[in-house]
This record gives structure tokens, sequence and C-alpha cells, in this order.
């Protein structure tokens, strides 16, 4: 169910590219960061076809408080259960975390002005993202190495047919 009590189903999005999008917790720095980036993105990505759908696996009350501050134009997916994450394989790892702590996205997550509290502070969970093709079938399944490694925006657009050069600059 995602955060406006909508139940989500793969089969309702067939026909269409859809990016499944795993993510910590609510208050996640990194998490934000990326659901910013995202966001900047997503007229671009959308008239690619695509779709988004964001897992987190924090409480929707939670996803309120943090996430959906930044009024995501795609579904919020609250999974404290880690169900779904389950169902495709997302791991924790300790080493990944603090891997992720020394790469410099952190810093600039922080300057963006996303903090973390401490409900949030015990999760090593990587990030991963799957492409979903319009068929149904994972196009590309993407498990981050580190707490900061989401699917390359560049490597999502060259998927859904774009120049593989670089995304277009994100808009407003």
């Amino acid at each position: 169910t995602d955060l406006t009590g909508r139940p989500v189903h793969l089969e309702a999005y067939r026909g269409r590219p859809l990016l499944l999008s795993f993510h910590r917790g609510a208050s996640c720095p990194l998490c934000n960061l990326r659901v910013r980036e995202l966001i900047q993105h997503h007229a671009a990505l959308a008239a690619r076809g695509l779709q988004l759908l964001a897992f987190f696996e924090s409480p929707r009350e939670a996803l309120l408080e943090h996430v959906a501050r930044q009024h995501p134009p795609f579904s919020l997916v609250p999974d404290s259960e880690r169900r779904v994450y389950a169902r495709y394989g997302v791991e924790a790892s300790l080493w990944g975390h603090v891997r992720g702590l020394c790469s410099p996205r952190p810093l600039q997550a922080l300057a963006a002005g996303f903090h973390p509290r401490p409900e949030d502070w015990g999760s090593h969970t990587l990030p991963a993202d799957f492409l979903i093709a319009p068929d149904g079938r994972i196009q590309i399944a993407h498990y981050g190495r580190d707490i900061a490694d989401h699917l390359p925006l560049p490597r999502l657009y060259q998927a859904l047919g774009a120049p593989s050069s670089s995304p277009p600059p994100p808009g407003p």
C-alpha cells in the first residue's frame, strides 16, 4: 500500500517502464537527496514513459514527516517490515554503510539540508534500483555497493533510449 493508501500491484504498471527504487529510512539524508534528484528529473523521465515507485523501510508516519515534504510526483511506499525488500533481495551491510559514509554524497546531502534522525541510524540497508521493462521483466537490477550507490541517472536515461552521454539538466 502506498503512502496515500492505494494498493500497489506491479501488474497495474505493465506496458510502460517502471523504476522500483529501494531506500533506507525516511530521514536518511542520502535517501532524501536521491528522492530530490528523482523529483528534479521526473518530467524528463516521465516523457520517456517511466513510472516510479520509491520504497522506504519506515512506517507511513515517518514518510509523511520527512520524504513526503518534498512532494514527489511518484508513489512512496512504506515497508517497515521489509517484505518487498526481501522479495527483491535487498541486503544490508555494515561495511557498505561505512564505505558510503566515506564518499562525498553524505556531505552533499547535509549541505542540501537533509539530516538524519536517531530512528534511522541503525539501518545498514543498501539501496537498490530495478528497472522493470514494459513486458514485466527486470531490465536492470542495480544493487548498491554502499549506502550512497543508486542506479546512475545516465545509465537509467540510456536504458530508456536517451543518449548515454548525460541526463538533461534538472528542472526548477
